[in-house]
């Protein structure tokens, strides 16, 4: 999904109406360059602009109203923004922001809810954070990158034996896809310690998948299917049955593998192998086909 700036607000002093500059430098860990309320808790205040034309539909044009007029710095066409998750990420050329909380209790009426009896940001705005800074103007395109975790599962790996090299190489891909990788964990071949965190991860994080490696063998430590099932809310067999049979392609040892993918919630589980070698097979065959998954398990797309 993508979406348009279709203006770029600020206000140089607090207390006053945001005014569109149609452009501005957004600044890591603070906001709009020059926005008197940058650098607070909710750094960059984001509005659908599909919301702003339904009120002003609604108020029969009783009042102007400009862009900036909700307190908006972004006011963007495309998304309804307050339907989608906490932890969303929206890519905007180099800035990417994180949302971080949606509406927010008015205590003082603005000059649109003093004139029309209502006011929409409250419970349409959106608030993010500045994960990465750079320019933004109008008419730029807003896209809705897919977010990723990774879980390495290995006891040698964990006891800093060796180092483990197939989560940073999952990673690395993803990135090139332009995912976002929001968190990396490496842990001990434990059942328990992998449901633990792979419920963390698809429930806290809310990403749109999960991809683990290691721990799909026949070691009896080897436990990271089963920590999958047990976590998972429904099953997605096709995606584990299709890497098996491409990597039988390459080596008949695939046949050994146990990995599983599932679902838990809007978050796909995916298990990779261990091996470096695999994982970069498997994930570069996988993620062309993936996409499409991840589009309907997010709601954008019928199946």
């Amino acid at each position: 999904m993508t979406g348009r700036i279709e203006a770029v607000c600020i206000s140089e002093k607090k207390g006053t109406v945001k005014q569109d500059v149609g452009e501005c430098r957004i600044l890591k860990d603070f906001g709009l360059k020059g926005d008197a309320h940058a650098g607070s808790i909710r750094q960059v205040s984001l509005l659908s602009y599909e919301k702003v034309e339904e009120f002003k539909k609604r108020t029969g044009g009783k009042v102007e109203i400009r862009p900036g007029a909700f307190g908006e710095n972004l006011l963007v066409s495309g998304f309804d923004l307050s339907a989608l998750p906490i932890g969303t990420y929206f890519r905007i050329g180099e800035v990417l922001l994180e949302l971080t909380q949606i509406g927010k209790t008015c205590h003082e009426g603005c000059e649109i809810s003093k004139l029309t009896g209502e006011c929409i940001m409250p419970r349409e705005g959106v608030f993010a954070r500045v994960l990465q800074g750079g320019e933004v103007r109008k008419g730029d395109e807003v896209i809705w990158p897919f977010s990723a975790c990774v879980l390495t599962s290995s006891d040698r790996a964990y006891q800093g034996i060796r180092e483990d090299i197939s989560g940073p190489a999952i990673m690395d891909l993803l990135q090139k896809e332009g995912y976002v990788v929001s968190e990396y964990v490496l842990i001990p071949d434990e059942e328990d310690e992998a449901a633990k965190e792979l419920i963390r991860l698809c429930d806290g994080n809310h990403p749109d998948v999960v991809f683990t490696t290691g721990g799909t063998g026949f070691s009896p430590r080897d436990r990271m299917p089963e920590a999958s099932m047990r976590v998972a809310e429904r099953n997605a067999p096709g995606i584990a049955e299709a890497i098996r049979s491409y990597s039988m392609t390459i080596t008949p040892r695939a046949m050994l593998s146990r990995g599983v993918s599932v679902i838990r919630g809007r978050t796909l589980i995916v298990n990779l192998p261990g091996s470096p070698k695999a994982v970069k097979e498997c994930l570069s065959f996988l993620l062309p086909s993936l996409t499409h998954g991840l589009t309907i398990l997010r709601g954008e797309a019928a199946d």
